[in-house]
C-alpha cells in the first residue's frame, strides 16, 4: 500500500526549485550527521539552506520528504493568520482560556504564547480564526497535506494536518524574505518571536514542535534559521522515537545544535 505521508521524489525536486530557487545538482546527501542521531538511540533528519549559493544538505532524504504532524511548529501559520485577520489586534492583546474573563486566570500575549509550550492562546485564536478561513489560508499556503479535519482549536496535533521537513523549509525561507501572502508587518512580527539567540557572533531563530504519531510514536521538529554575517542558513530537523522515555523536547534542540556545530556555525565565521 502507498504511504499517503510520503511526498513523491519529483515534488521534492519540484519545491527546491520552487522554494530554493536553485539547481537540484546542488542538493547533497550529509550521512556523517547520522552519528548525532544514532548516538541519542533516535531516528530522524536534518536539512539546510543556504541561501547564498542555493546549496542544500539533507540526512535522511526518505524522512525529509515524509509527512508528520507539525505540533507546535504551527503556531507559526497559526501567529500569521491570527494577525493578519484581526483576531489578535497586537502584540500586546491577552487572550485567556475560553476567553474568560476571570481576574485569576492569567492570560498570555502572543509574544509569550509563541515561546511558551502548552499555553492555550494559540487554541483560542484558532477558534476565532474559524474553520473556513483557516481553510482558506491553509490551501493559499499549500501547507503540507492542507488537511485541518477534527476540533478546529487542535487539528494540528491530531495527525491529520502533516507536512514535511522539505515544505517547512520552503515555508521558512518565504517567511524571512516576506514572500507569503500576509501584510509584510505581520511576518516581521512572527519573524521577531522566532529570535531564540541574538549576539554579535550570530543570530539563531526557531520554532519547536511536538507530538504523537498514529502509533504513539514521539515526534520533534526544530525548525528556523540561523544568521552570520549577513548570511541566512534554513534548517529543519525532525527526530522521532517508539521510545516513550526518550526526552524528544530536549533532544531535539541538542541535536539541532549539535549538527550546527558540526558545520562551524556559532562562530561568527560563515
Amino acid at each position: 500500500m502507498k504511504n499517503k505521508n510520503i511526498v513523491h521524489p519529483f515534488c521534492l525536486l519540484f519545491s527546491l526549485l520552487i522554494f530554493h530557487s536553485c539547481s537540484v545538482n546542488k542538493a547533497k546527501i550529509d550521512n556523517d550527521l547520522k552519528r548525532y542521531f544514532e548516538s541519542n538511540n533516535l531516528e530522524g533528519c536534518f536539512t539546510m539552506l543556504n541561501n547564498a549559493n542555493g546549496e542544500i544538505t539533507v540526512y535522511n532524504m526518505n524522512l525529509d520528504t515524509s509527512r508528520y504532524l507539525p505540533g507546535a511548529t504551527f503556531k507559526i501559520v497559526n501567529a500569521l493568520i491570527a494577525l493578519q485577520t484581526g483576531v489578535v489586534t497586537d502584540t500586546a492583546m491577552v487572550i485567556k482560556k475560553n476567553n474568560t474573563d476571570s481576574s485569576s486566570e492569567k492570560g498570555n500575549n502572543i509574544i509569550e504564547a509563541f515561546q511558551i509550550d502548552g499555553t492555550p492562546f494559540f487554541h483560542e485564536t484558532a477558534k476565532k480564526i474559524g474553520r473556513g478561513t483557516m481553510q482558506s489560508w491553509i490551501d493559499s499556503l499549500s501547507y503540507g497535506n492542507k488537511n485541518i479535519q477534527g476540533p478546529i482549536d487542535s487539528f494540528w496535533f491530531n495527525n491529520n494536518l502533516k507536512i514535511s521537513p522539505d515544505e517547512q523549509l520552503g515555508l521558512l525561507k518565504k517567511l524571512y524574505f516576506d514572500q507569503l501572502p500576509f501584510r509584510k508587518s505581520v511576518q516581521q512580527t512572527v519573524r521577531d518571536m522566532m529570535v531564540q539567540e541574538d549576539n554579535s557572533a550570530y543570530k539563531l531563530s526557531y520554532r519547536t514542535g511536538f507530538g504523537f504519531t498514529e502509533n504513539k510514536e514521539q515526534v520533534g521538529w526544530v525548525t528556523g534559521w540561523i544568521e552570520e554575517n549577513k548570511h541566512v542558513y534554513f534548517f529543519v530537523t525532525l527526530i522521532k522515537s517508539k521510545n516513550p522515555k526518550a526526552d524528544i523536547k530536549k533532544t531535539r534542540l541538542d541535536i539541532t545544535k549539535d549538527i550546527l556545530n558540526h558545520y562551524e556555525f556559532f562562530k561568527g565565521k560563515k
